[in-house]
């Protein structure tokens, strides 16, 4: 029998078959589950608390919502944003409040939970306020932008991150080893087909996992070695539709921004094309457009970052379908216009120092006297304001007294308006920027 007619006999997923049933044998999100975090803490107490997992995809969102329910001794109910309702929400709801009464918890998971709508987040909100129902949503959206007010004050959000090189090997490796499928084939891979497989998942442990089984499915029975050709394979052919709630997705999603990025409003459309096709929220499209026009193309093209707000503004008044030629609009625009990541780089470069050297002291000038007795203490004092000077400009430091040269964070380009800034700063700073 082949590994393939073993899949088809109804067996789950790898990425299912591995899932870890325990804390002890989850892998990543050190930063929410080290023994002093407020999940650890919670569990040791055994106080559940609502909360919302956000993150990107396959980084075990749904997992820690399963294991956190055996950990809590909880029921536990679990819903999809895409396919349930309210009415779905209310049979859950109501099976909570009557456990609630006899003195039993219930746990309520809602994955993709930013994709219901207000009145759907709006029936949550009593039984998570009450105690008969512990919230846990999962979400790859901003949860400021995409659950409603009321409902994120009663919750904690705990971010997830992609996971890194180390664990991903050490998901695969448990995969290969403690598979009850896998482990007999006695497989093998170099560190080529590692490292292809471990980087062309972004840190998605569930499409490493997919791209892993469809690969090992091509391989004959008589085979034990996993090549490089069946792993690219396999990526190929994981990406023959567009599914919004899959891998390509995010493979799109990336294309489409990198397209723009490189200055191709033709690929660009494609891309936007495939993914309205696909049925993607503009929404989603729109808010990313709004981060490359800061990131990308910063202030050659300062305007750039009001047109793309202006854009996710009249998608999110319109919808579909007329938002296409709002996004068609706005993507060939960015696409076409001067880039610079000048202002990305600065706010990284600045908050490195900042976290290699902590926060200085702010310069007594630089202070402002709201009282007698801080303009007494030297708050102020030697400030001088730029208006009274030519060209409202006047030399003088405004780092921290402790720095002993001014950093560059901020290097302007050669493009569009940022042309412009460079010949200023140069012209006042004539030190700093030789």
């Amino acid at each position: 029998m082949t590994y393939t007619s073993v899949l088809s006999e109804n067996l789950p997923p790898l990425a299912e078959r591995i899932r870890p049933q325990v804390l002890g044998d989850f892998i990543g999100q050190k930063k929410i589950l080290h023994e002093k975090s407020l999940l650890s803490q919670a569990v040791l107490e055994n106080q559940p608390f609502s909360l919302l997992f956000w993150g990107p995809p396959g980084t075990g969102k749904t997992t820690l919502a399963r294991i956190l329910s055996h950990e809590f001794g909880a029921e536990y109910y679990e819903l999809s944003a895409i396919s349930s309702g309210v009415k779905n929400v209310r049979e859950v709801l109501e099976k909570g409040k009557t456990a609630f009464q006899i003195g039993k918890r219930s746990i309520l998971f809602i994955d993709e939970i930013h994709r219901f709508s207000k009145s759907q987040q709006d029936a949550l909100l009593h039984a998570v306020e009450d105690g008969s129902i512990t919230l846990m949503g999962a979400t790859t959206e901003n949860p400021s932008f995409e659950v409603i007010r009321p409902l994120l004050s009663r919750c904690q959000v705990l971010q997830l991150h992609s996971l890194n090189n180390k664990e991903l090997v050490e998901v695969l490796s448990r995969a290969i080893k403690e598979d009850i499928l896998l482990s007999q084939r006695r497989l093998n891979m170099n560190e080529n087909v590692v490292s292809l497989i471990t980087e062309s998942c972004g840190g998605d442990a569930r499409k490493m996992l997919n791209t892993l089984e469809l690969a090992i499915s091509m391989i004959p029975n008589n085979d034990s070695d996993i090549t490089v050709d069946y792993i690219q394979e396999a990526l190929q052919q994981r990406q023959v539709i567009y599914d919004k709630d899959g891998d390509f997705h995010y493979d799109v999603i990336s294309a489409f921004i990198k397209s723009i990025r490189g200055s191709d409003p033709d690929a660009a459309v494609y891309w936007l094309a495939v993914m309205l096709e696909g049925g993607e929220k503009p929404e989603f499209i729109a808010r990313r457009l709004i981060i490359l026009a800061s990131e990308d193309i910063g202030n050659a093209e300062p305007y750039s970052l009001q047109l793309a707000t202006s854009a996710f503004d009249a998608v999110h008044i319109i919808g579909m379908p007329e938002s296409r030629i709002i996004l068609s609009q706005i993507t060939t625009y960015l696409a076409a216009a001067p880039k610079s990541n000048s202002a990305y780089r600065a706010i990284d470069s600045a908050l490195n120092i900042v976290k290699e050297r902590g926060a200085d002291s702010v310069p007594l000038h630089l202070r402002n006297a709201t009282t007698k007795l801080l303009k007494n203490a030297g708050f102020g004092k030697d400030y001088q304001y730029s208006h009274d000077y030519d060209n409202h400009f006047v030399k003088q430091d405004y780092f921290p007294e402790t720095f002993d040269k001014p950093f560059v964070f901020y290097i302007p380009g050669n493009e569009g308006r940022e042309k412009f800034l460079k010949e200023r700063l140069e012209k006042l700073w004539q030190d700093r920027y030789k």
